[in-house]
């Protein structure tokens, strides 16, 4: 049986560039070498072309912690760990005492990086909000119904949902098909949904993550706002399931007696349910 060995431990005493990984590799008789506290001290100890300077490897991390908005304390804990003996210089003593950010970009001489960079990250924020509030404004008509509710498919049978329950209410009334307006957040990337019954309009006031469920949570809207079963398991007897239990009870005698079995009824609504505009605009 072959055995991979893993060697480690030699950070502090052995491996101090690229070649010395491979020396203590083979003076270990190992497959292969993990290394911490090097990668730690200074990552580029895995550039085969050699080390690049400290101040480099810090000012590019620093960089990268703009750009991710990293923390500030996790930020100082890494800079420290890569400053080590020289954390009684002026410059470590001024990334010890540092409370943010910004202190530390001060104390690495990239204050004006710092400004620049917040500068940006600033009016793609303010350009994401004003978004936003186009978005919420395009929803937020003042003849909209609206209901802080949520479609949780565990609430409700399978394959029966709200928007199916509002579809069977609007034929059995006589009404236009449900039309479905749909508009996605930029800011998060959230869902709203307006559905259109009998011209009435029917929102929820929560947001989702996905078309489909804002669909139904407007489908929610309406059939309560109306007094109208949803199809809840906690409603008892429900009528839609049965119906469907039917359909397909007759679609498998017919098939007993050699007739063709059509696609199941439940696979023909769901189709129905879905044939809403699937374009969704982006604000």
């Amino acid at each position: 049986i072959t055995v991979m060995l893993i060697s480690s431990g030699g950070s502090h005493d052995f491996i101090k560039d690229y070649l010395d990984i491979e020396t203590f590799r083979e003076a270990t008789a190992a497959s292969s070498v993990m290394i911490a506290r090097a990668a730690m001290w200074n990552p580029s100890i895995f550039r085969k072309e050699g080390l690049f300077p400290l101040k480099e490897v810090m000012q590019a991390y620093i960089k990268y912690v703009l750009r991710y908005d990293n923390h500030y304390t996790n930020t100082k804990y890494c800079l420290c760990q890569m400053l080590r003996e020289q954390l009684e210089t002026t410059q470590g003593k001024k990334l010890h005492t540092a409370q943010s950010t910004q202190e530390i970009c001060e104390a690495f001489e990239m204050a004006d990086f710092y400004e620049e960079t917040t500068a940006v990250f600033k009016a793609k924020k303010m350009s994401l909000e004003t978004q936003t509030q186009d978005a919420d404004d395009q929803v937020d008509d003042p003849d909209v119904i609206k209901m802080a509710v949520r479609f949780d498919k565990r609430e409700y049978p399978p394959q029966i949902t709200p928007k199916m329950y509002l579809l069977e209410w609007c034929r059995k009334e006589k009404h236009p098909q449900p039309v479905y307006e749909t508009v996605q957040r930029p800011l998060d990337r959230l869902f709203c949904s307006v559905v259109t019954v009998a011209e009435h309009k029917y929102r929820s006031t929560l947001w989702d993550k996905s078309k489909k469920l804002a669909e139904q949570a407007a489908a929610i809207v309406c059939l309560r706002t109306l007094g109208i079963p949803e199809g809840k398991l906690c409603e008892g007897e429900n009528h839609l399931v049965n119906k469907r239990k039917r359909e397909d009870q007759e679609r498998l005698n017919n098939r007993g007696h050699g007739e063709d079995l059509a696609e199941p009824s439940h696979k023909k609504a769901n189709f129905t349910e879905e044939t809403s505009d699937m374009n969704v605009p982006k604000m």
